[in-house]
């Protein structure tokens, strides 16, 4: 890390705390050549993921569309709870053994989530994402419901 007054490249970090919510790092830094303290906020870059969808093509991962998807489904949950599920799914995608990820599985980790927290948001999502058509359809659905 520069220094902002004399742009040396070393420092040490005489303090560490979460900063933005548990989004960012704030560090208190001293510089080792000239001695000024200052201040830096560390946080984790953008998600560079592709999402390939169902007819081949590819487009960049969007965290808004997993969010809506939770917001839905979920639409009881408040925001910080649903904050919360979209995060876990997104440490998955990042665990994900390439960065090219078909939605089918995206949605199946969402259609996971919402089976442990909510059976009706789980139908609900389930509905819209597997494409139901008719009642018997629907019927099927809710009958091979795992909880």
């Amino acid at each position: 890390m520069l220094c902002p007054y004399c742009n040396f490249d070393e420092s040490n970090v005489l303090e560490s705390r979460e900063a933005m919510e548990g989004k960012s790092t704030r560090r208190r830094r001293e510089c080792l050549k000239c001695n000024k303290r200052f201040t830096t906020y560390e946080k984790v870059g953008d998600i560079e993921l592709r999402v390939i969808k169902k007819d081949g093509r590819k487009e960049d991962y969007s965290r808004e569309k997993l969010v809506r998807c939770f917001e839905k489904a979920c639409w009881k949950l408040n925001e910080e709870e649903r904050s919360k599920l979209v995060d876990e799914v997104e440490m998955k995608l990042l665990n994900w053994e390439s960065v090219e990820i078909p939605s089918e599985k995206i949605g199946q980790m969402v259609m996971d989530k919402l089976q442990d927290i909510d059976p009706v948001a789980y139908i609900r999502f389930a509905t819209i994402y597997k494409n139901i058509k008719n009642i018997n359809e629907f019927k099927d659905l809710i009958n091979n419901y795992d909880k």
